[in-house]
Protein backbone atom coordinates (compact mmCIF):
# COMPACT_ATOMS: atom_id res chain seq x y z
CA UNK A 1 0.00 0.00 0.00
CA UNK A 2 1.54 3.81 -1.05
CA UNK A 3 2.03 6.02 1.81
CA UNK A 4 0.52 9.35 1.77
CA UNK A 5 1.89 12.61 3.02
CA UNK A 6 1.48 16.30 2.85
CA UNK A 7 3.63 18.80 0.66
CA UNK A 8 4.74 20.75 4.23
CA UNK A 9 5.48 16.85 5.87
CA UNK A 10 7.67 15.88 3.07
CA UNK A 11 9.96 19.03 2.47
CA UNK A 12 11.96 18.94 5.81
CA UNK A 13 12.07 14.91 5.61
CA UNK A 14 12.65 14.45 2.00
CA UNK A 15 15.77 12.48 2.35
CA UNK A 16 14.30 10.50 4.91
CA UNK A 17 11.54 9.90 2.55
CA UNK A 18 13.63 8.97 -0.25
CA UNK A 19 15.74 6.50 1.63
CA UNK A 20 12.21 4.53 3.06
CA UNK A 21 11.33 4.61 -0.93
CA UNK A 22 14.28 2.88 -2.24
CA UNK A 23 14.52 0.65 0.73
CA UNK A 24 10.90 -0.96 0.72
CA UNK A 25 10.27 -0.45 -2.86
CA UNK A 26 6.98 1.52 -2.02
CA UNK A 27 5.88 4.78 -2.97
CA UNK A 28 4.70 8.02 -1.44
CA UNK A 29 1.77 10.02 -2.41
CA UNK A 30 2.49 13.71 -1.84
CA UNK A 31 -1.03 15.52 -1.59
CA UNK A 32 -1.61 19.51 -1.85
CA UNK A 33 -4.71 20.45 0.36
CA UNK A 34 -5.96 16.84 0.39
CA UNK A 35 -5.36 16.31 -3.39
CA UNK A 36 -2.95 13.82 -4.73
CA UNK A 37 0.06 15.72 -6.93
CA UNK A 38 3.15 13.80 -6.79
CA UNK A 39 4.09 9.87 -6.57
CA UNK A 40 8.08 9.62 -5.83
CA UNK A 41 8.33 5.90 -7.26
CA UNK A 42 11.16 3.63 -6.67
CA UNK A 43 13.72 3.82 -9.91
CA UNK A 44 13.26 0.79 -12.53
CA UNK A 45 16.45 0.01 -14.21
CA UNK A 46 14.58 -2.02 -16.98
CA UNK A 47 11.17 -0.60 -17.73
CA UNK A 48 10.31 -3.11 -19.61
CA UNK A 49 9.37 -5.05 -16.09
CA UNK A 50 7.19 -3.10 -14.97
CA UNK A 51 5.18 -3.77 -18.27
CA UNK A 52 5.63 -7.70 -17.81
CA UNK A 53 2.03 -7.77 -16.03
CA UNK A 54 0.21 -6.15 -19.01
CA UNK A 55 2.11 -9.52 -21.29
CA UNK A 56 -1.07 -11.62 -22.60
CA UNK A 57 -3.63 -9.40 -21.67
CA UNK A 58 -3.95 -7.24 -24.67
CA UNK A 59 -6.84 -8.44 -27.12
CA UNK A 60 -6.25 -8.07 -30.93
CA UNK A 61 -9.50 -6.99 -32.65
CA UNK A 62 -9.75 -7.36 -36.43
CA UNK A 63 -12.88 -5.54 -37.02
CA UNK A 64 -14.14 -3.33 -34.26
CA UNK A 65 -17.39 -2.88 -35.44
CA UNK A 66 -18.50 -6.19 -34.90
CA UNK A 67 -19.59 -7.51 -31.33
CA UNK A 68 -17.08 -9.43 -29.53
CA UNK A 69 -19.40 -12.31 -27.61
CA UNK A 70 -18.27 -11.13 -24.04
CA UNK A 71 -20.41 -9.69 -21.33
CA UNK A 72 -19.02 -6.23 -20.03
CA UNK A 73 -18.67 -6.12 -16.39
CA UNK A 74 -21.02 -2.97 -16.00
CA UNK A 75 -24.32 -5.07 -17.58
CA UNK A 76 -24.02 -8.00 -15.54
Amino acid sequence: MNKTVTKSQFKPRALEYFRQIQKTGEAVIITDHGKPVLKVVPYAEKPADALKALRGTVRKFTDPTKPTGEKWEGLK
